[in-house]
């Protein structure tokens, strides 16, 4: 494919065609202005963008994040915006058989006029569109205009005729409008997130012509797989322009299979091609932690005349996936085997990275991949909340080995079931099925998330005094949305599994926690202390958490000092769990924890205090394996800078909970409880091999007097949880005076994984101040700091406050009595710049 960049100057070179393909794509990124519809003043504009990133580009609205600043920006939502570009077309261009003007995303209620032509009206964000416009262009300068509606003044009079509200609880609008639109439900207001109903060209737009044959879709397909060969087979949609005879050819780029040739009469238009191949001894995909993540080169060729008009390349991972979901001895099962194997789910939800799309870079992705690889995930949920990622999230995914739970873009509210509404997501669910199907990563489709669950316990029908014709009226909707039309959909274009919506058991009774998956949110929402997480195991966790505000160098983008308190208005405002928010964080930090002493203090407290928190489920989730398989806690990241259940914030910056869980999913695990007087241990091995280890418990006061030493070896089943040692707890004379350290030897003495553990809460320890030495150094492979303590330093941490992007390997931990730990810093301080500016503080510090 030629790509040309730039669509002015280096049109001259467009038809410099390579040898392997007659398409050409231009994007239409550059030369773009906007403006108010109501206005007649044009202002430079960036594509992809979005109106509210236009107008602070321009400097005509203050950072929308700052402060409160996000209320006075509501008027945005209100108006129409234009957008518009001219481009500089030859008349060689128009001498191809289509010329199509395509847009990856628009968001969301949108007209296309070509040379003043309307020529395309799109009512979905969720969806690209193509349109022929070889028609409408001419040789010269052509100027294209997107005219955008605003959503809530074109959604208004859907309400006016329905007579009632849905129950979108998170819209934060008075008149919550947001169920109408097929746009990104987050950008009217969430929990964790403000309201930004943005508007604009959100994905790569560009002009794509070719003449012949072009390749709309090609998935190549597994249809059996052993340890002797893949039975494959290349299944494409072609647009032919011209009769003809055409070869397809399906090869691969490093010969992993030979090429496979089929010879066709085609007929002008589209036509469906299905292509056999075999894979020998195939390589398998696997998640992360459990092998490789091989994919196969697949490069499927069109000829005529033997030369190359359309080429399309895939990356193709061999696996087996199920998703084990029937009744059995217990109650329902859930759990995901890959390539035969039943596979413990670690992982997290997801929701978009920012309010603005469109800012999220490809390194922003790439960064956000690492961070769940070397946390050990294997398994990440798109939430129904936000969008269908872009390609590069899935890409990655792939690369990376994590699986991929993919909501439909549905949440917390019933839905319309009218026939446009009904037929716009027809479209959007084959689209991005089509789109998606041929990751390795992809593991399972569901249609909603909580709406489900939502209608057989949130008591919507009496809080918004429904008739029993509405409500009866809205439940016949659900039915056919989720019952039939997505599996449907789900059936025809890829037949992973589906179910209708997360979770399939409420979390308010015993017996539903031995039901399939569960979003258990006894803590927070329902004011448990975490010690329920040890008790409330469902037989899947598919999402629990906990809050806390950013770090330092997070609130300062969005707060000055003066707003440093839980109850000014700023922190407030980027606070949106108003029903438990900031009063939760304290009632929580004070049963726990002794109050801290200013506001700084707070932050790290409640870092500490969610992170502590949030072990807990994790270790108790992997321990109860097989009856649990999977544990993915809310959320991962943030939106915007915000107090919420993230373990990474909006820049990307680690809470304390994300270095927790990056020990809590360790592939080999040794975790302690207390059950019946019995300090009991366990190992939990992920590893398809058995492993021969040396369990070493120690016990010591916490200025690091030895109380108790137990030393033993141990043989750990593969792909297992294990209980391996009870001790009494009476043999702990005095447990707010003593720290339990654990830890595994492999069969060379080396350390494999280690934890500690407490018999009390941490304002019950007979804490002392540490004396914390360090020294740091520098050798060829980066900055190093190692750290030395006379008595137990609770919860180190360590800032850097002139480097707002340092990442420590390592962060609020522990550090032994007479230990010492290394870790590396990644900053752009010298050495002695660290030295000088490093803060170090722990526990006890923070009273």
């Amino acid at each position: 494919m030629k790509v040309v960049k730039g669509c002015m100057l280096a049109i001259l070179v467009l038809f410099a065609h390579c040898l392997h393909a007659q398409k050409t794509m231009i994007p239409l990124d550059k030369g773009w202005e906007f403006k108010r519809a109501d206005d007649q003043k044009w202002y430079p504009a960036t594509v992809p963008g979005t109106v509210h990133t236009d107008l602070l580009a321009q400097k005509l609205i203050p950072e929308p994040f700052f402060g409160t600043n996000e209320k006075s920006l509501q008027w945005i939502e209100n108006l129409d915006w234009e957008y518009r570009t001219n481009i500089e077309i030859p008349a060689k261009l128009l001498e191809e058989d289509v010329v199509n003007l395509y847009f990856g995303g628009l968001d969301t209620y949108a007209d296309v006029y070509v040379n003043g032509e309307k020529v395309l009206v799109s009512d979905n964000m969720f969806i690209a569109q193509t349109v022929n416009v070889k028609g409408r262009l001419k040789t010269g300068t052509n100027i294209i205009r997107v005219f955008f509606h605003s959503p809530i003044r074109h959604d208004m009079p859907k309400f006016v005729r329905d007579g009632f509200l849905y129950p979108a609880g998170n819209d934060q609008a008075q008149i919550p409008l947001s169920i109408y639109a097929r746009k990104a439900p987050y950008h009217y207001g969430w929990d964790w997130g403000p309201r930004f109903v943005t508007a604009g060209i959100w994905l790569p737009v560009s002009i794509e012509a070719y003449s012949i044959a072009h390749i709309n879709d090609c998935y190549v397909k597994q249809n059996a797989l052993n340890t002797k060969e893949a039975k494959m087979q290349a299944q494409l949609e072609v647009d032919f322009t011209k009769n003809g005879q055409y070869t397809v050819e399906v090869s691969s780029t490093n010969n992993s299979f030979p090429t496979q040739k089929t010879t066709i009469n085609a007929q002008a238009g589209k036509q469906s091609i299905e292509v056999p191949f075999t894979i020998n001894k195939p390589k398998r995909w696997w998640p992360n932690g459990l092998g490789e993540q091989y994919l196969y080169p697949v490069q499927v060729k069109i000829i005529h005349n033997k030369q190359v008009v359309d080429v399309a390349t895939k990356k193709v991972g061999l696996r087996t996936i199920e998703v084990v979901n029937k009744p059995d001895s217990i109650g329902v099962s859930f759990y995901v085997k890959v390539n035969d194997v039943p596979v413990f789910m670690k992982g997290t939800n997801y929701i978009p990275q920012d309010n603005f799309l469109p800012r999220v870079t490809n390194e922003k992705y790439e960064y956000l991949f690492n961070t769940m690889q070397q946390s050990h995930f294997n398994m990440v949920r798109i939430w129904g909340g936000g969008i269908y990622e872009k390609d590069i999230f899935y890409e990655l995914a792939d690369e990376k080995g994590i699986l991929v739970w993919q909501d439909f873009m549905f949440a917390c509210t019933l839905y319309p079931s009218d026939p446009a509404f009904l037929q716009s997501v027809q479209k959007e669910a084959e689209y991005n099925i089509r789109r998606l199907r041929q990751h390795a990563s992809l593991a399972l489709w569901c249609g909603n998330n909580e709406i489900g669950v939502a209608i057989k316990n949130w008591g919507w029908k009496g809080q918004y005094a429904y008739t029993d014709a509405q409500w009866n009226q809205l439940l016949k909707g659900y039915d056919t949305l989720f019952n039939h039309l997505l599996p449907h959909a789900v059936k025809e274009n890829d037949n992973r599994f589906y179910f209708a919506s997360s979770p399939i058991s409420n979390w308010g009774k015993d017996e539903d926690f031995k039901i399939a998956d569960n979003h258990y949110w006894g803590v927070w929402h329902g004011m448990e202390w975490f010690e329920a997480l040890e008790q409330k195991i469902p037989r899947f966790m598919s999402e629990y958490g906990f809050q806390s505000f950013p770090d330092l160098h997070t609130v300062l983008k969005f707060a000055t000092p003066a707003d440093f308190d839980l109850n000014s208005t700023v922190m407030q405002s980027h606070q949106r769990s108003v029903a438990r928010g900031n009063a939760a964080i304290n009632t929580y930090l004070l049963h726990y924890y002794h109050k801290p002493k200013n506001f700084q203090q707070f932050l790290y407290v409640n870092h500490v205090l969610q992170a502590e928190g949030m072990k807990i489920g994790m270790e108790a989730h992997r321990r109860a394996m097989p009856f649990c398989m999977g544990t993915l806690y809310w959320q991962l990241n943030d939106c915007w800078p915000v107090a919420s259940w993230s373990g990474m914030d909006y820049y990307g910056r680690w809470k304390a909970m994300q270095y927790f869980t990056q020990k809590a999913y360790a592939p080999l695990l040794v975790s302690n409880t207390v059950k019946d007087g019995q300090l009991q241990t366990y190992i939990v091995n992920d590893a398809l091999t058995p492993k021969q280890l040396t369990l070493i418990t120690e016990v010591y006061s916490l200025k690091g007097n030895g109380i108790l030493k137990e030393e033993k070896k141990i043989t750990v089943q593969p792909n297992s949880s294990q209980l391996v040692q009870s001790i009494p707890t009476s043999s702990i004379a005095t447990p707010n005076d003593a720290v339990i350290s654990t830890y595994l030897l492999d069969a060379n003495g080396k350390g494999v994984a280690n934890n500690v553990y407490y018999l009390v809460p941490p304002k019950e320890l007979q804490l002392t101040k540490p004396n914390i030495t360090f020294n740091v150094e520098e050798d060829n492979t980066g900055k190093y700091i190692t750290l030395r303590t006379d008595v137990l330093a609770k919860n180190i941490y360590l800032f850097l406050a002139k480097d707002d992007a340092s990442h420590f390997e390592d962060n609020y931990f522990d550090l032994l009595p007479k230990n010492r730990v290394r870790l590396r810093v990644n900053t752009t301080l010298s050495v002695a710049e660290i030295q000088q500016q490093l803060q170090i503080s722990s526990l006890i510090d923070s009273y």
